[in-house]
C-alpha cells in the first residue's frame, strides 16, 4: 500500500511539473505576440511581409515535431523535455534580433521549431498522466498554458506601455523562463522506450486518425493563430489605438482562453466533447463577427474575447483524443500537432495576404467562417471519447518510471 500511495504521490507531481512546463512555454507565446507590432516596425515589415514572416514559425514548427518521438525515445521524456523547453524558451530573443524580412524568417523558423518539439513532448507526457490518474486533464493542462500566455503577455504590455525596447523584454524574460523550465521539467515522469522497441521514424505520415481529429483543431488553431498574431495590428491599424490598448486586446482574448480552459474538463465531463466543442464554434463564429463589425475598440476587444472562450478547449480534445484513439499515442499527437501548426503556417500569411489586398476586416471575415467549421466537424471527437471524456488505453507505448 506505501508503494501504491507513493506512486500516486510522484505521478500528481508529475502532473504539477507538467503543468508548469505547459504554463513556462505559453509564457514565451505571450512575451513575443504582445511586441508583434515592435517586431515589425523594428524590421521595417509591410502587413504582408510581416505575415510571410510568422508563417516560418509553423513551417518550423511542422518540419521539426516528427523528431520529437524520436528525439525522447533517444533520451527518455524527461531529459528531452529539459533541453526542448530550454531551446524555446531561449529562441525568444532571436526575433527581436531581426532587422529585414529575411533575418525574422529565419529566426521565426527556429522559434517555431523549438516550440513544436517541446509542444509534442510535453503533451504527450500529459496523455500519459491522464492514463495513469484515468481522469480527464488535458483541458487544464492547456488551460496551464494559456495562463501562462496571460502572464508572458501581462508583462509584454506592460513593456509596450512604457516604450521597453522588446530586444531588452524579450532577454529578460528568456533568462528567467529557461531557468524556470528547467527546473520543471527535472520532476515530470521520466518515460523510456522498452529495451526491444524500436525508435519511431524520423518522418512519417500522420495516421487516419489523426487527420480526422486534426480538421477539428485546424480550424481553431486558424482562429486562435489569427488572434494572436493580429489582434493588436488589428486595434493599432484599424481603431488607431495605443500601443498599450493593443496589447491589452491580446491580453483579454488569452485571459478568455485560460480561464475557460481551466474550467474546460468540468464542462467536458458535464456535456461531453463533442457539444462543448460545437456550442464553442457557435461562441467563437458570433465573436469574429463582432470583430468584423466593429466601430469602436470595446466592440473588437469583446468579439476577440469571445473567440478566446468558443476556442479555448478544442486543441486540448484534439490532443487528447489523438493520444487514446490508437496504440501509439505520441505518433498520433505528433499527427494532429502537425496538422494544427500547419494550419497556423496558414493563418498568418493568408491573414496577412488578404489584409494586404483588401483590409483586415476581410481577414476576419474568413476566421468567422472557420469557426463555424467547429460546430460541423466536431462529431470526429467521439472516436476518442467515452461519456464526455478519453477513454484510457490498457497499455501506454512506453514504459514511465516515476522516479525522480
Amino acid at each position: 500500500m506505501k508503494d501504491v500511495g507513493r506512486e500516486q504521490h510522484e505521478v500528481k507531481r508529475a502532473r504539477y511539473a507538467v503543468a508548469a512546463v505547459f504554463t513556462v512555454h505559453g509564457a514565451v507565446t505571450g512575451s513575443f505576440a504582445t511586441r508583434v507590432p515592435w517586431v515589425q516596425d523594428h524590421a521595417s515589415l509591410s502587413a504582408g511581409q510581416l505575415g510571410f514572416a510568422l508563417a516560418f514559425t509553423a513551417f518550423g514548427a511542422s518540419c521539426s515535431m516528427p523528431l520529437a518521438g524520436r528525439i525522447s525515445h533517444r533520451f527518455g521524456s524527461r531529459t528531452a523535455l529539459r533541453g526542448l523547453i530550454a531551446m524555446w524558451t531561449l529562441a525568444l530573443v532571436l526575433p527581436s534580433l531581426a532587422t529585414n524580412l529575411y533575418l525574422l524568417c529565419l529566426a521565426m523558423f527556429v522559434y517555431g521549431a523549438s516550440a513544436g518539439m517541446a509542444d509534442v513532448v510535453m503533451n504527450a507526457l500529459g496523455v500519459e498522466i491522464e492514463r495513469l490518474l484515468d481522469r480527464s486533464i488535458m483541458s487544464g493542462l492547456h488551460g496551464m498554458w494559456s495562463a501562462g500566455t496571460l502572464v508572458g503577455s501581462a508583462a509584454g504590455t506592460l513593456a509596450a506601455h512604457l516604450g521597453t525596447d522588446a530586444r531588452v523584454h524579450f532577454a529578460l524574460a528568456a533568462a528567467v523562463l529557461t531557468v524556470l523550465g528547467v527546473l520543471a521539467a527535472g520532476f515530470v515522469l521520466d518515460v523510456r522506450a522498452g529495451e526491444d522497441e524500436e525508435p519511431p521514424p524520423r518522418f512519417t505520415l500522420p495516421p487516419r486518425s489523426a487527420l480526422l481529429i486534426g480538421t477539428v483543431g485546424f480550424c481553431a488553431v486558424f482562429a486562435e493563430g489569427a488572434s494572436l498574431d493580429w489582434s493588436a495590428v488589428f486595434l493599432r491599424d484599424r481603431m488607431d489605438s495605443s500601443a498599450g490598448l493593443a496589447a491589452a486586446t491580446t491580453t483579454g482574448f488569452m485571459l478568455a482562453m485560460a480561464v475557460a480552459r481551466i474550467c474546460g474538463d468540468a464542462v467536458v465531463n458535464r456535456f461531453g466533447a463533442v457539444r462543448t466543442v460545437r456550442a464553442g464554434g457557435v461562441l467563437a463564429a458570433f465573436g469574429g463577427l463582432l470583430v468584423v463589425l466593429a466601430g469602436q475598440p470595446a466592440v473588437a476587444m469583446t468579439g476577440f474575447a469571445l473567440m478566446g472562450l468558443g476556442i479555448a478547449v478544442v486543441v486540448p480534445l484534439c490532443f487528447a483524443a489523438a493520444g487514446h484513439a490508437g496504440p501509439n499515442p505520441s505518433q498520433a499527437i505528433a499527427g494532429v500537432a502537425t496538422i494544427t501548426y500547419t494550419s497556423g503556417l496558414i493563418a498568418p500569411s493568408l491573414i496577412g495576404g488578404i489584409a494586404q489586398a483588401t483590409s483586415l476586416v476581410v481577414s476576419f471575415c474568413l476566421v468567422t467562417v472557420l469557426a463555424l467549421g467547429l460546430v460541423a466537424f466536431a462529431g470526429v471527437l467521439r472516436a476518442g471519447a467515452r461519456g464526455g471524456r478519453p477513454e484510457v488505453s490498457p497499455q501506454a507505448s512506453a514504459v514511465p518510471d516515476p522516479r525522480p
